[in-house]
């Protein structure tokens, strides 16, 4: 088995970045990063110019959590209800019931523009025009009406979208198929065609102008507020939240926020007065009846002093006025509870909640039924404000109904007990007024009637003088309220959020920067072939002792046809410094060898020879690649023998299969007719001896080998040679192959294995060992030519 099987030539590359590589090609393109800089600075001026400015509009409002006042005494379920909670009322600010009910009040069903170089710049209330929309009819939206005037008495609407939606007065749309053509009307008059009905008058005093205006209708309104609208706590844990809206026109955004705010503690101040409204309708339904009564008896009173001239009553009648008017007070005032009382159980069973009166409004100490009525309200409350954004089936809104079907059926079994109490007191305090009224049948008769007259006079007054008071109570109760919840600052200015210029400047020309330079670093990390020496010095594990022009011509013989040219230096160079490599021997033996074919070995052996034997020394150029002979060619040679005939035996003597060439001191041995077996022949006892010959005849002895990569007979010539050039080709060679070398080395210990570096353009070589020394300045035949070329060019 051979010694090198185990090396791996396949080895993928290190996909590592070398910036220090990288940072000249990145100089290099430096033309291009300013155009690429020019570019995006252009694109960037042209997206800030082009795109609508969007501010940002906040407000600050606080939001308390309601509690019930009988928190402390009512079981969990019931205690849970009386916090409304701040993440509900967060979602009602959010909800579109309330932002229609805000809208409603606002002017925003009119959008107003004015068309700039880029877009159109919208303008609230300083207008030049002022539109009125008649929602009872059809109306064109969500597209531009262009409104333009010559004069103070006409204008021209002109339709300037592609695409418009009919709003119907049922509140359905539908889109306009056939876009109407521009027609003009009279200021102040209503215009109404089949498409829309507008009032347009002119506010500003300029006779000529132009405006754009969109007609909006409430549902797209609301699904625009109440989509963007942000809120969320100042601070972590507080209840006071920060408002917030994205907005072309900061006065929109102002405007919306302050009124939605208001319109949140109107509807909560509503929601609170409702249960007073309700006391006090309900008291008024009471004393309607009983005015009417008051009226009549005491009516009745003055006519009966006036005909029968009785005033005072007795001692005794006044007695027993007292006290019959004591237990009638108490009588009606029952007979008003169970009024109320059948009125309540009414409610419950038909559900209808927003009508009940709580019993404290109306004078009834009741605790345990005023807890259980406010906490039923209050659970109301709640159902309302989820239904704003869920719906029946949800478990918020099912749990809450839950709750509400309990304490309905609660509370109607304390009613029940409290009615049979009511109805027992009445009973007893009837009876004790029967008892009463049979202790003055003794008195006259005129004065009997007088205390029946007044009695009744009295019993209404007494409780036409409770209502009253009651109604009071509510009255002056609702007029004191006010919403739990406060506004703490109001909208006011905003910061723009897009487009910033500044950033979008700076980002764009940095973008510009990075981009080349990104272009050249990703070409550099999916690069796989090698590029430049400076890749090789940087990964190779051994030295690189030259690099080699590209070779134009077609003539491979550049050292010989072509002595002044950069090639011919370059090979002169590497020969300078293997002779510093070995400064002590006069002979050398050394072969050339790549991973692959086309990396040029047979072309640099050539002209390594070529130079060794223009210095005297006398040269021998092996060719031992027998699977594809090449040298004879460039000589003018045959290869009928060479060194397949001698190491086959077919030529005993080494000499006869020897070639002279037309230059001194330069003799070839070609690879011969190629052999059924070449890699067994060289590894024969012939060819031992005849290393050994011709390094005895010969000063310099160089082996053109077939690649180390394709062929294993390769790696057993390293014995022969005192040193071994490992060819890499620009823009051809893997990187691979540098790591493949590097394992060779390491692995087997080889030490006089050095690296060339050939076909380099002598556009892209920044160094190289042999060529940078004045090439590029007109030194060489071949810089001098190219220079003709350039300046014949130029002429």
């Amino acid at each position: 088995m051979n010694e090198f099987e185990d090396v791996d030539f396949s080895e993928k590359p290190d996909k590592s970045i070398d910036f220090k590589s990288i940072l000249p090609k990145i100089l290099r393109i430096w033309p291009w990063i300013i155009l690429s800089v020019g570019i995006s600075l252009a694109i960037g001026f042209y997206l800030t110019k082009t795109t609508v400015p969007l501010f940002s509009v906040s407000s600050k409002f606080f939001i308390k959590e309601k509690e019930s006042a009988f928190a402390l005494f009512e079981k969990p379920s019931i205690t849970e209800v009386g916090n409304v909670g701040l993440q509900n009322e967060i979602i009602i600010l959010k909800s579109r019931p309330i932002a229609e009910a805000t809208l409603k009040t606002l002017d925003f069903d009119v959008e107003y523009f004015t068309k700039g170089t880029f877009i159109y710049n919208r303008l609230y209330k300083n207008t030049p025009i002022l539109v009125q929309v008649d929602w009872l009819a059809p109306q064109v939206t969500n597209g531009l009406l262009k409104i333009s005037w010559e004069n103070n008495e006409s204008f021209t609407v002109s339709f300037e979208d592609d695409y418009y939606t009919k709003y119907l007065p049922d509140g359905t749309s539908i889109t306009l198929n056939n876009i109407p053509k521009p027609e003009s009307f009279k200021f102040g008059d209503w215009v109404e065609t089949i498409n829309f009905r507008l009032k347009i008058s002119k506010v500003d005093p300029e006779k000529s102008g132009e405006i754009y205006v969109k007609v909006r209708d409430i549902n797209s309104l609301v699904n625009q507020f109440s989509n963007s609208l942000r809120v969320s706590p100042v601070e972590r844990g507080a209840s006071i939240m920060n408002l917030s809206i994205n907005t072309t026109n900061v006065a929109v955004g102002e405007v919306y926020l302050n009124s939605l705010m208001d319109t949140y503690l109107t509807n909560e101040l509503e929601e609170k007065n409702e249960v007073y409204s309700n006391t006090i309708k309900f008291i008024d339904d009471q004393v309607s009846g009983i005015e009417d009564s008051l009226r009549f008896f005491e009516r009745q009173l003055e006519s009966f002093r006036s005909q029968n001239r009785f005033f005072d009553l007795s001692a005794e009648g006044s007695a027993v006025f007292s006290q019959l008017s004591e237990l009638g007070t108490q009588l009606n005032e029952e007979k008003f509870k169970r009024t109320y009382y059948q009125s309540l159980k009414d409610y419950l069973v038909r559900e209808n909640y927003r009508d009940l009166v709580v019993p404290s409004g109306i004078g009834i100490d009741d605790p345990i039924l005023n807890a259980q009525i406010e906490n039923l309200l209050s659970l109301q409350v709640d159902k309302s404000r989820l239904l704003a954004t869920q719906t029946e089936i949800s478990p918020a809104v099912k749990e809450v109904n839950r709750k509400i079907a309990d304490l309905n059926e609660t509370i109607r079994e304390v009613l029940t007990n409290v009615d049979d109490n009511a109805r027992r007191l009445i009973a007893d305090l009837e009876r004790r007024i029967s008892e009463t009224e049979k202790s003055f049948r003794n008195l006259p008769q005129t004065e009997q009637n007088l205390i029946r007259i007044e009695r009744q006079f009295k019993l209404y007054e007494n409780l036409y003088t409770f209502l009253m008071e009651r109604r009071s109570e509510s009255a002056i109760t609702k007029a004191s309220n006010k919403a739990a919840n406060k506004i703490i600052e109001r909208a006011s200015g905003g910061y723009q959020l897009s487009p910033r210029p500044v950033r979008n400047y700076l980002g764009f020309a940095l973008a510009g920067v990075f981009i080349p330079i990104f272009v050249v670093v990703l070409r550099e990390f999916f690069r796989t072939k090698i590029e430049d020496a400076k890749y090789l010095e940087t990964h190779l594990k051994t030295s690189l002792v030259a690099t080699i022009l590209h070779n134009k011509s077609d003539d491979n013989l550049v050292v010989f046809k072509q002595g002044k040219s950069g090639i011919a230096e370059g090979f002169r160079s590497l020969r300078a410094n293997l002779r510093f490599l070995q400064p002590n021997e006069e002979k050398i033996a050394l072969m050339l060898t790549s991973t692959i074919s086309g990396e040029g070995k047979t072309f640099c052996a050539i002209n390594l020879a070529s130079v060794y034997s223009l210095t005297g020394k006398k040269t021998i150029l092996v060719g031992c690649d027998m699977r594809k002979p090449k040298i004879f060619d460039d000589f003018n040679l045959t290869n009928d023998k060479g060194l397949s005939t001698f190491l086959s035996g077919q030529e005993k003597d080494w000499k006869k299969v020897i070639k002279p060439t037309e230059f001194e001191n330069l003799d070839i041995l070609v690879s011969g007719p190629t052999p059924p077996n070449p890699a067994e022949l060289l590894f024969t006892e012939r060819f031992d001896v005849l290393m050994n010959e011709l390094k005895a005849h010969y000063d310099v002895v160089i082996l053109d080998t077939p690649p180390i990569g394709l062929v294993s007979e390769t790696l057993d010539l390293l014995n022969y040679v005192d040193f071994t050039l490992f060819l890499f080709r620009q823009n051809y060679s893997q990187r691979s192959f540098v790591d493949a070398l590097n394992g060779l080395k390491s692995s087997k210990g080889l030490k006089n294995i050095y690296a060339v570096f050939n076909g380099v353009e002598s556009s892209n070589v920044t160094y190289g060992y042999g060529y940078t020394y004045g090439y590029g300045y007109g030194y060489y035949d071949d810089d001098k030519k190219g220079k003709k070329k350039l300046n014949k060019k130029n002429n």
